[in-house]
């Protein structure tokens, strides 16, 4: 879902992407928010899709960055699931909020 809105909030100042679903591709160049994209390293649905959505993110000239936590499975951030990585989850989240401060408060 955030990718997707991604596409369709010209206004949004960051967004972070867990583990999401690729937008249409022709969708990218209408991303103007500073992504980082989180990647669980054991997810073929969504792992399949990022080679060409990386490459339309940077043929739209996008900003981002993505990182893959090695070991994890998709919803490895979500705490309620059995595939829940607490060093995963605790590394994606500090990384989330340094950017969101670097985006949002210019800190």
């Amino acid at each position: 879902m955030t990718n997707r809105l991604a596409t369709r909030l010209p206004a949004l100042a960051a967004a972070v992407p867990f583990y999401g679903e690729a937008p249409a591709l022709d969708q990218a160049p209408q991303i103007k928010a500073p992504l980082l994209l989180m990647f669980a390293d054991s997810d073929d649905r969504i792992n399949s899709t990022w080679p060409s959505y990386e490459a339309a993110l940077k043929a739209a000239g996008a900003s981002f960055q993505a990182f893959k936590y090695p070991g994890t499975q998709h919803g490895f951030n979500n705490d309620t699931t059995p595939r829940y990585d607490a060093a995963a989850a605790q590394q994606a989240w500090g990384r989330t909020i340094a950017f969101f401060n670097r985006q949002l408060r210019g800190a």
